[in-house]
């Protein structure tokens, strides 16, 4: 009767312990975004933060959403993201984008005010970290692309 019991018990220590490894052994996010709260460097420190980020300094373009911004500071955060598919692989089916190997493209959901689902809004980064960026308003239907400086960017 005993030896069943210390079985179990052995068998339950040995899981947790894989488990409790599982755990320590994540990899930490990506660090390649050096500051997200980096302050534009001629703006006064007085200034609120609207005032020191005009459009002047604003290193995105003007076709992106506000909300853009904060899904920018994730991908360079390495999340986490408010959508399980956020992060996964972007197939592109359509060919809109050039070429390239499976697993090149990631796509990321760009909320949409007032919509309680993803919305047709994405960004799509290729290369690990990323090195090209494109946005989509339309589902994949169509895209532009656009550069994240080096420093980050601030949601």
């Amino acid at each position: 009767m005993r030896k069943p019991l210390l079985l179990v018990v052995a068998i339950v220590l040995l899981i947790a312990g894989l488990w409790g490894m599982r755990l320590v052994q994540q990899p930490a996010p990506p660090q390649f975004a050096p500051s997200l709260t980096q302050e534009v460097a001629d703006a006064p420190a007085t200034a609120s933060p609207v005032q020191r980020t005009s459009a002047a300094a604003d290193p995105l373009p003007a076709f992106l959403p506000a909300e853009a911004r904060a899904t920018i500071a994730l991908i360079q955060r390495g999340g986490p993201y408010p959508h399980r598919q956020d992060g996964s692989v972007f197939g592109n089916r359509e060919r809109q984008l050039p070429q390239r190997p499976r697993g090149y493209y990631r796509e990321y959901t760009v909320d949409t005010p007032g919509l309680d689902h993803r919305g047709a809004r994405r960004i799509v980064t290729g290369g690990t970290p990323p090195e090209v960026w494109y946005y989509t308003e339309d589902h994949y239907e169509s895209f532009r692309s656009f550069s994240v400086p080096a420093t980050g960017v601030r949601p």
